[in-house]
């Protein structure tokens, strides 16, 4: 009976455990459990500009000299097919231009390679909290040429280019073989190979993604959550963009 009674009130616990909330309603910075108000800015349709790359430059320009902690920071997202699967990382926005947003990864042993390989489409989230503004982008990547990546990769400081040539990214390092130490181990081996070199050519499996968007949407955002929204969106790489207001 003892034993039955125990089991009883083991099994109780953990379904206590499983079924209470470990966060519930996080407060921003008031003393309540009500987030936040959004009181910044709004957002209009004069205020855009036609092309989404001059208005997000615009946005972006103003979110570095407003003191946001490095806006280039930016959650990219893909997604495996046939499953589904999505997975998420952030990274830096390294470009701009008239094509799209890059940024610059391992494109050989990564997820996110895995992921582009299967299925070609990812998306770009920007979050600015300091101006309560959001960016989302969504589109078609696309590498960029050896010698486009190679311009920015001459870039780095050595120690990082030394680095895409060792870290076989997202790829597991056995703990049999000491784990860090596998990774510091070929850290010494690209240096000898590149010793007193400065002209380290970018490694073939490593450089620039290019997301050609095909909808960018601006968020600003707006007491009681009634956020100013505006997508662009075109069907086509030439096509005309449109824009159009959601709703929060």
């Amino acid at each position: 009976m003892l034993r039955l009674n125990l089991r009883s009130l083991t099994t109780t616990a953990m379904a206590a455990a499983k079924d209470s909330k470990l966060i519930f309603a996080p407060a921003g910075t008031n003393s309540t459990q009500r987030a936040d108000q959004y009181t910044k800015g709004s957002l209009s349709r004069p205020q855009l500009d036609p092309s989404p790359f001059t208005q997000f430059h615009a946005w972006f320009t103003h979110a570095r000299s407003s003191g946001v902690q490095q806006p280039e920071t930016v959650c990219f997202s893909t997604a495996h097919l046939p499953s589904g699967r999505v997975s998420s990382r952030y990274v830096y926005l390294k470009e701009l231009d008239g094509r799209g947003f890059v940024v610059y990864s391992n494109w050989l042993h990564s997820r996110k390679a895995q992921d582009v390989q299967s299925n070609p489409y990812a998306s770009l989230a920007f979050w600015w909290s300091d101006v309560e503004r959001q960016v989302r982008v969504e589109g078609k990547v696309e590498r960029l040429s050896e010698k486009e990546s190679q311009a920015y990769y001459d870039l780095r400081a050595r120690g990082s280019r030394i680095g895409a040539w060792a870290s076989e990214q997202s790829q597991v390092l056995s703990k049999e073989l000491g784990e860090r130490e596998v990774l510091e181990k070929r850290v010494r081996e690209v240096e000898e190979r590149f010793e007193g070199r400065e002209d380290i050519p970018v490694p073939s499996f490593w450089g620039g993604m290019r997301v050609v968007p095909e909808m960018v949407e601006f968020w600003q955002g707006r007491e009681s959550r009634l956020h100013d929204r505006f997508k662009y969106s075109r069907n086509g790489e030439d096509g005309d963009w449109e824009i159009e207001r959601l709703s929060p």
